[in-house]
Protein backbone atom coordinates (compact mmCIF):
# COMPACT_ATOMS: atom_id res chain seq x y z
CA UNK A 1 0.00 0.00 0.00
CA UNK A 2 1.76 3.28 -0.96
CA UNK A 3 1.94 5.92 0.91
CA UNK A 4 -0.35 9.03 -0.40
CA UNK A 5 0.38 12.69 -0.10
CA UNK A 6 -1.16 13.26 2.61
CA UNK A 7 0.38 10.53 4.34
CA UNK A 8 3.51 12.07 3.57
CA UNK A 9 2.23 15.83 4.54
CA UNK A 10 0.98 14.01 8.68
CA UNK A 11 4.86 12.80 8.51
CA UNK A 12 6.58 16.06 7.43
CA UNK A 13 4.13 18.39 10.11
CA UNK A 14 4.83 15.19 12.89
CA UNK A 15 8.91 16.39 11.92
CA UNK A 16 8.34 19.72 11.64
CA UNK A 17 9.97 20.07 8.08
CA UNK A 18 7.83 22.40 6.09
CA UNK A 19 7.72 21.52 2.86
CA UNK A 20 6.77 23.41 -0.62
CA UNK A 21 3.96 20.91 -2.94
CA UNK A 22 6.37 20.24 -5.44
CA UNK A 23 8.86 18.75 -2.08
CA UNK A 24 5.60 17.27 -1.28
CA UNK A 25 5.34 15.91 -4.08
CA UNK A 26 9.40 15.26 -4.86
CA UNK A 27 9.28 13.67 -1.35
CA UNK A 28 6.08 10.70 -1.50
CA UNK A 29 7.54 9.60 -4.65
CA UNK A 30 10.65 9.43 -2.66
CA UNK A 31 9.73 7.39 0.25
CA UNK A 32 7.51 5.22 -1.96
CA UNK A 33 10.29 4.13 -3.49
CA UNK A 34 12.27 3.67 -0.60
CA UNK A 35 9.51 1.09 0.71
CA UNK A 36 9.82 -0.47 -2.64
CA UNK A 37 13.14 -1.48 -2.32
CA UNK A 38 12.47 -3.02 1.27
CA UNK A 39 9.93 -5.59 -0.55
CA UNK A 40 11.73 -8.19 -1.33
CA UNK A 41 12.10 -8.91 2.64
CA UNK A 42 7.99 -8.87 3.08
CA UNK A 43 8.08 -12.33 1.26
CA UNK A 44 10.25 -14.22 3.54
CA UNK A 45 8.32 -16.77 5.47
CA UNK A 46 8.73 -15.55 9.18
CA UNK A 47 5.75 -17.54 11.35
CA UNK A 48 7.39 -18.44 14.62
CA UNK A 49 10.59 -16.38 14.51
CA UNK A 50 11.14 -13.17 17.64
CA UNK A 51 11.87 -9.94 16.78
CA UNK A 52 15.18 -9.25 17.10
CA UNK A 53 16.07 -5.54 18.84
CA UNK A 54 19.66 -5.90 18.85
CA UNK A 55 22.08 -7.63 16.37
CA UNK A 56 24.09 -9.16 19.23
CA UNK A 57 21.22 -10.67 21.18
CA UNK A 58 21.24 -10.84 25.57
CA UNK A 59 23.37 -7.89 26.34
CA UNK A 60 25.00 -7.95 29.54
CA UNK A 61 27.43 -6.47 31.25
CA UNK A 62 31.20 -7.93 30.54
CA UNK A 63 33.04 -5.70 32.87
CA UNK A 64 34.65 -6.69 35.94
CA UNK A 65 34.24 -5.37 39.63
CA UNK A 66 36.11 -1.96 39.74
CA UNK A 67 37.81 -3.03 43.12
CA UNK A 68 41.88 -3.66 42.82
CA UNK A 69 43.25 -7.68 42.93
CA UNK A 70 45.76 -7.75 45.65
CA UNK A 71 47.70 -10.32 43.55
CA UNK A 72 47.78 -7.86 40.47
CA UNK A 73 50.86 -5.34 40.75
CA UNK A 74 49.03 -2.08 40.33
CA UNK A 75 50.90 1.71 40.90
CA UNK A 76 49.94 3.56 44.06
CA UNK A 77 48.96 6.83 43.06
CA UNK A 78 51.68 8.93 44.23
CA UNK A 79 54.04 7.09 41.95
CA UNK A 80 51.61 7.32 38.67
CA UNK A 81 51.83 11.14 39.51
CA UNK A 82 55.28 11.42 39.79
CA UNK A 83 55.54 11.02 35.63
CA UNK A 84 52.58 13.78 35.45
CA UNK A 85 52.98 16.94 33.91
CA UNK A 86 50.29 18.96 36.41
CA UNK A 87 48.31 16.87 39.28
CA UNK A 88 45.49 18.31 41.74
CA UNK A 89 44.30 16.13 44.52
CA UNK A 90 46.13 12.65 43.68
CA UNK A 91 44.21 13.38 40.25
CA UNK A 92 46.35 14.36 36.43
CA UNK A 93 45.55 17.80 35.27
CA UNK A 94 44.96 18.34 32.05
CA UNK A 95 44.17 21.01 29.74
CA UNK A 96 40.12 21.03 29.02
CA UNK A 97 39.24 19.75 25.19
CA UNK A 98 35.66 21.68 25.28
CA UNK A 99 37.12 24.93 24.48
CA UNK A 100 37.43 27.78 26.58
CA UNK A 101 35.07 26.75 29.88
CA UNK A 102 37.22 28.56 32.49
CA UNK A 103 41.01 26.34 32.14
CA UNK A 104 41.59 23.07 33.19
CA UNK A 105 39.21 20.68 35.62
Amino acid sequence: MPLTREDVAGIADYARIALTPEELDEMTAYMNSAIDLLEPIRQYDLEGVEPTFHPIGDLSNVMADDVPDEEVRHLSVDVALSNAGASRDRSFRVPSILGDQGGDR
